[in-house]
């Protein structure tokens, strides 16, 4: 089986040559995604491969990215959105939330819309304001549409193309922080026997406390893990992978065996994802909890300028002082 290192945007460029060579309804659509390949450079290449008329670069118009793909998707194509930066989706949301995420239910089943609208998000790369945004739980939220994140290049090469296969309009967040981050890619498994899109999986066992993160947390997860096993302390680190629908089948497992739970994002706490994950976490697993279930998170403010950023994300520290206090109850 071909395995090759690749960094996390480069298996994500991967992913999305091989599913516009497997599909020809496949077509690319977004700002500066064409002849640029993309701000960060993940669409490089594919329109000189594969035309202006697959990889479209559009006007600097998010809503009427969306819109149009809208129309595609009901005529049988599967566009694939790119948004620039997460801080831009915002003009589209209303096409994203009335049309996009309605539109199978409003014909009682009758038209499918299956798109993937693309989003970099998160902090970490020291951009300027609306760059820098962690916006999952507005879409997590919104009933009609999936929510997935990769974390690691072998995700990303191969959850692009099943999001891409899917009948459903897929949310596809990419942590742009983790672009540049190598690991293994296995460039020839088969598609059909890949793990599930909407899976959680267990990316570090451990028997003390259970850390839940996604995205660009899941690295600081399981850097904070390596720390604790220095001072002898095993975390098990969990990588949601799909925020809505959300898996917690690993979770519940993990924290029945282990009683601590701590969950991990960038986005602010105030009804963040973690605050779900908490509830449901404290019903499935109340007898087996040891302390409540911790959230680490971004604060309750934007995201702050870039020279303060790194006083806003949650790092290494904030997550082991977290696993601390399960320990103090």
């Amino acid at each position: 089986m071909a395995t090759e290192t690749l960094t996390l945007g480069k298996a994500l460029n991967t992913g999305l040559r091989k599913a516009l060579e497997n599909d020809p309804k496949v077509v690319i659509m977004g700002e500066d995604v064409g002849k640029l390949g993309g701000v960060f450079r993940i669409t490089d290449g594919l329109q000189k491969d594969f035309g202006d008329q697959r990889v479209i670069d559009t006007p600097l118009a998010e809503s009427g990215i969306i819109g149009t793909a809208v129309g595609l998707a009901i005529r049988g194509f599967r566009p694939v959105c790119e948004i620039q930066f997460d801080g831009f989706v915002y003009p589209a949301y209303d096409q994203i939330v009335s049309q996009v995420a309605k539109m199978h239910y409003r014909s009682q089943g009758k038209v499918t819309i299956p798109m993937v609208i693309r989003i970099p998000y998160g902090g970490g790369i020291g951009a300027v304001e609306h760059h820098s945004e962690s916006p999952e739980a507005y879409f997590a939220h919104t009933a009609g549409l999936k929510v997935v994140t990769c974390a690691n290049p072998q995700d990303a090469y191969v959850m692009i193309q099943q999001a891409i296969a899917s009948d459903d309009p897929i949310v596809f967040l990419e942590p742009k922080r983790r672009y540049w981050e190598k690991g293994p890619v296995e460039l020839d498994a088969p598609l059909d026997a890949a793990y599930p899109l909407h899976s959680s999986r267990v990316a570090r066992a451990g028997t003390d406390a259970t850390v839940l993160a996604y995205g660009p947390m899941v690295r600081t997860a399981l850097d904070a893990a390596t720390a604790a096993a220095e001072d002898g302390r095993e975390l098990e680190v969990i990588d949601l992978r799909t925020l809505s629908p959300l898996d917690l089948t690993a979770a519940y497992e993990s924290v029945k065996r282990t009683g601590r739970c701590v969950v991990v994002h960038e986005a602010p706490g105030n009804l963040g994802l973690g605050s779900e994950i908490a509830a449901r976490i404290t019903e499935e697993c109340f007898y087996s909890l040891e302390s409540p279930v911790l959230r680490v998170t971004g604060f309750d403010t934007p995201y702050p300028a870039s020279r303060v950023e790194e006083e806003y994300l949650p790092d290494l520290d904030r997550v082991l002082d977290a696993v601390d206090r399960t320990f103090g109850w």
